[in-house]
């Protein structure tokens, strides 16, 4: 079977270009990966074009267009993913446009495709008192637990996303005063994070429960699952989910609806604005880019927009209303016109 043009150029484009050339991590590959699986599967079944006779001539912008309503409305997809999903195929006629120039227009029609708008939701995030029940719920007489107590407690402290939170080995932590995490994040971006002494202490012990304190083992993962393995996204999902569901119906107005490993991050930099933190040192914490992005916890605190709005009040009128006196003459009038 000869290859077609559309998985020469792809099969490079994942496997060369962008671990090579762009240097990207495995789990932006493997979201641009996911992004053309789906888009391939939707041809077969719902096309009727076998993947094998994919072309790149074969997408077309109202494929393509097609595509993204078949995830929203037979996906359940969100505007957002479906966006993630087109950014992830512009992002490859992008590359296409260089290495395969006679395609040049089709590229271009398709790298000009509009976002769809979306909505910003509230920011879910925990009270204090939240994340203190859920700590508080774990059973730290039992191994497993004490690793649970250190894994949320780290990941409340640090306000680490959740994957780099599983990528975290054992020389990413400074025990030594002042206490530190290296974090590795998006773009292979490395940031070091204050470790508040509470977590240090719970670290200390862990790593010498589970003979983690020694030279040898600094490039082991820090959090591992029954089998020795690095813990992953989705064990850290339902370490927490574990959790969260045993003390939601003890606890309802302390546990929102939805609590997630983000929700933790959210919680961290909610609580440090709501302590006085600048927003700079917030947005060095949880490693955005930019300080807009950091805004939005600003934006979604009612408490603190309500005190700096009654503080900036001044008095513009008397505290007393007016009496009414009563008008005969208009009143006669207003009665006239009906």
């Amino acid at each position: 079977m000869t290859p077609t043009d559309l998985s020469y150029h792809l099969s490079k484009y994942l496997s060369e270009f962008l671990p090579g050339t762009r240097g990207l991590s495995s789990n932006t590959i493997a979201s641009r990966r996911d992004a053309f699986a789906l888009l391939l599967g939707f041809c077969r079944d719902v096309k009727g074009i076998p993947v094998e006779k994919v072309k790149i001539q074969t997408l077309t912008t109202k494929l393509i267009t097609d595509f993204l309503d078949w995830l929203e409305e037979n996906r359940g997809c969100c505007a957002a993913t479906r966006n993630q999903r087109l950014t992830s195929i512009k992002a490859f006629f992008k590359y296409l446009q260089s290495v395969a120039p006679e395609h040049i227009l089709l590229c271009q029609q398709i790298m000009s495709m509009p976002l769809k708008k979306t909505t910003t939701g509230n920011i879910g995030y925990l009270t204090l008192d939240g994340i203190k029940v859920i700590l508080d719920s774990v059973d730290s007489t039992t191994r497993s637990g004490r690793r649970d107590l250190v894994l949320l407690s780290v990941l409340y402290d640090s306000g680490a996303r959740v994957q780099e939170l599983a990528d975290l080995t054992v020389g990413d932590i400074r025990l030594q005063k002042p206490g530190t995490i290296s974090l590795t994040g998006k773009g292979r971006k490395k940031r070091i994070v204050p470790m508040m002494e509470p977590t240090a202490g719970l670290l200390k012990q862990y790593l010498a429960e589970n003979n983690l304190d020694g030279a040898p083992q600094k490039q082991y993962p820090l959090f591992c699952n029954r089998s020795g393995e690095k813990l992953t996204r989705a064990g850290i999902s339902y370490v927490l989910k574990k959790y969260v569901n045993h003390v939601r119906d003890l606890n309802l107005t302390l546990i929102p609806d939805v609590v997630s490993v983000h929700s933790f991050r959210h919680s961290k930099a909610m609580h440090m604005l709501q302590a006085g933190v600048p927003l700079i040192y917030i947005r060095d914490i949880l490693g955005h880019e930019e300080i807009s992005t950091t805004e939005i916890y600003a934006r979604c605190d009612g408490k603190m927009k309500r005190e700096a709005f009654e503080s900036a009040y001044s008095e513009i009128h008397s505290s007393k209303l007016p009496v009414w006196k009563q008008d005969d003459n208009l009143m006669a009038w207003l009665k006239s016109l009906c």
